[in-house]
């Protein structure tokens, strides 16, 4: 699978692109918004995460930007099963990309190609000290459930409280208490 958007093409992950999402991911601030990459992250594990199999209906993308001159990774999105084989949404943005909507834009590219797979019921959640999260996710139309759990993050070595969305029919959202407790100062880009 494939995508392009107005800023981005999006693909799978070759081996040869470890290196650079070694680089990319290897923040402190991107991981502790991750569930399930770790921290430190080497370039073992970028090589273990390419090596995956693909899902024939459920995308797993890397994000480089396809304007101003030789494609960079910015980040990754992709639809994965969670524990109870329900379709989750994930994604993450390398921290110099932050705020410049590519978040939005990679995860729109992403559920139009789920949804064409006849993927839906999707869901997704951050971490509730994630706010800019929260902004992706009610720009893709996702409203807060009002439930709240704790999911282990590998990046915290820790629980963590987290919010949890579901896609919004009739467009109503649910007060999500991230915005409650950090307003605009929103301080992490990755779900």
């Amino acid at each position: 699978m494939f995508a392009r958007t107005p800023r981005l093409l999006l693909r799978p992950g070759w081996m040869e692109d470890a290196q650079a999402l070694t680089q990319a991911i290897n923040d402190g601030a991107v991981l502790r918004n991750l569930a399930r990459a770790p921290s430190p992250y080497g370039l073992d594990d970028a090589e273990a995460f390419l090596a995956l199999p693909q899902h024939p209906r459920l995308p797993r993308l890397l994000a480089f930007t396809r304007t101003q001159g030789a494609p960079r990774l910015v980040g990754g999105c992709g639809i994965h099963l969670d524990e109870q084989g329900v379709p989750e949404l994930g994604y993450w943005i390398a921290r110099p990309y932050w705020g410049l909507g590519f978040a939005t834009e990679a995860a729109r590219a992403v559920l139009a190609m789920a949804r064409a797979n006849r993927v839906g019921d999707i869901r997704a959640n951050h971490f509730i000290d994630n706010a800019a999260s929260g902004n992706v996710l009610r720009k893709l139309g996702f409203r807060f459930t009002g439930q709240i759990e704790q999911r282990y993050s590998l990046g915290r070595d820790a629980l963590v409280d987290c919010l949890l969305f579901e896609e919004g029919e009739d467009g109503r959202m649910t007060p999500d208490p991230a915005m409650d407790l950090y307003g605009d100062a929103m301080p992490a880009m990755a779900a």
